[in-house]
């Protein structure tokens, strides 16, 4: 008898940061989600043009965080990378001709 192999799916997790630079002390997670909620943050992600960057281990980490809540010292480092990867995003788009 062989046992059957157990699907094992994903738990998908998602959050959304929101900083203005100069008006806010550190970015602020403004939604978060795992499953079906997670699913719906990206889809509202994609269709409002809003980057998305993939980190499991820092996913998790901001699930742990108040909605409204600034990040905590500890993410400074990786989240500054995200917004620096976006920020390249923002000027490759803009600098690309328009059609």
């Amino acid at each position: 008898m062989v046992p059957e192999e157990k699907e094992t799916r994903k738990i998908i997790k998602a959050s959304a940061l929101s900083y203005t630079m100069g008006k806010d002390d550190a970015p602020k997670v403004v939604a978060s989600g795992k499953g079906e909620a997670a699913e719906k943050i990206i889809e509202k992600a994609k269709e409002t043009k809003i980057p998305i960057y993939e980190d499991a281990h820092l996913a998790e980490s901001l699930s742990h965080i108040s909605l409204g809540s600034e990040i905590p010292r500890e993410l400074y480092e990786v989240v500054a990378e995200v917004l620096a990867f976006i920020s390249k995003l923002d000027e490759t788009y803009i600098r690309r001709p328009q059609k």
